[in-house]
């Protein structure tokens, strides 16, 4: 089947990470005919560079929009609707293509009432279904390659200095710019144990400048006077080599939705940011996720993970007791981590549960 993506780039690069990863997953393992509709190509241009070499046709989003047909399945990436033009095309199809929204993921109950549900078109005879990722088998699932890697074949190639130093805890910190870094450097401060913590460059970076209020010298900031502790800054990387370094990490700092679930599949501790919203809508979400992931986690190991994760998602004031409590528990998270992993493994990844919920619908 011939299937569009149009994706809005709202914010960041969360939005059109996921497209790009759907939209080169239904190409390379299902044979599907792809066209993705971006209204900004410059991210996608960092996430990936070599973009044009993919079987993927990225197209511009434009009003009215350029086409020379519409296609079996139309996936409207996080609720940014097709142009009406676009629209009108579909209404003229005969039959009229499947049309989806793809939600936002959350491990909220309600999502499995809602995964699937249809919505007529309050103009035109089409009807929309909503799509949503989840983490039961009753949802969408989660975006995961077959060909994914559970590990790189050199650890020590994807830490900044090159050294795989056994003693030394790496940590990436990939965070939104209120994250609070001051208490997490304050604890870091005290820590007993040598910690790399490689900082990327936009808000990440700049919220470690901010905290820190110093320049940094030549490869990084010290946090302390031995360099026992440092942050290394390092270049903007491509999906691939991201996914990579969540799994050479030790304890990986994630926000948003792309990351978060790459986070699960490296099986490595982390701690998550939810995109900042309205009515602590973000905290009900990560409340809803914490009861999922936690459930048969050890007891202290819960405990910890779950007061640093809401403390890292507030003021922050309480990150300077909780870390080495956390940091005691990450042997007991990793292995939780690989049978998170599993359980998840278990259920149809996000692309097939889509290819899946369209031919039964032809």
């Amino acid at each position: 089947m011939r299937w569009d993506i149009f994706c809005r780039v709202i914010d960041n690069f969360g939005d059109v990470g996921v497209s790009w990863r759907l939209a080169r997953q239904l190409a390379a393992e299902h044979a599907a005919t792809v066209r993705l509709w971006l209204d900004d190509p410059a991210p996608l241009a960092k996430l990936e560079p070599d973009f044009a070499a993919f079987p993927v046709e990225v197209a511009p989003w434009q009003n009215p929009l350029r086409f020379d047909a519409v296609a079996d399945v139309v996936i409207e990436a996080f609720g940014c609707e097709p142009p009406e033009n676009y629209l009108q095309a579909m209404a003229r199809r005969a039959p009229p293509p499947r049309w989806l929204n793809l939600e936002y993921l959350s491990a909220e109950d309600w999502v499995e009432e809602f995964h699937g549900l249809a919505s007529p078109h309050p103009r035109l005879p089409l009807v929309k279904h909503f799509f949503f990722p989840g983490f039961t088998r009753k949802t969408g699932g989660l975006l995961r390659e077959r060909t994914r890697k559970a590990a790189p074949a050199r650890r020590e190639d994807l830490l900044a200095d090159g050294q795989a130093d056994p003693g030394r805890l790496n940590v990436s910190l990939f965070c939104y710019d209120v994250a609070p870094l001051s208490a997490l450097f304050a604890a870091w401060r005290a820590a007993a144990r040598p910690i790399r913590c490689l900082v990327p460059p936009g808000q990440p970076f700049a919220a470690t400048r901010a905290a820190l209020g110093a320049p940094r010298d030549a490869d990084g900031w010290r946090l302390d006077a031995a360099g026992q502790i440092r942050l290394v800054p390092i270049p903007f990387l491509s999906q691939h080599r991201y996914d990579e370094l969540l799994a050479a990490c030790d304890l990986n700092f994630v926000r948003g939705e792309d990351s978060f679930v790459r986070a699960q599949w490296a099986a490595r501790p982390f701690v998550w940011q939810p995109y900042p919203q309205e009515n602590d809508a973000h905290g009900h979400k990560l409340a809803a996720f914490l009861r999922r992931y936690t459930a048969g986690m050890p007891r202290e190991a819960k405990t910890a993970l779950t007061a640093f994760w809401r403390d890292w998602n507030g003021a922050g004031e309480e990150l300077p007791r909780l870390w080495p409590a956390l940091r005691q528990r990450l042997d007991a998270l990793a292995r939780h981590g690989e049978n998170w992993r599993l359980h998840l493994s278990a259920q149809d990844d996000l692309a097939s549960a889509l290819v899946k919920f369209c031919a039964a619908r032809v």
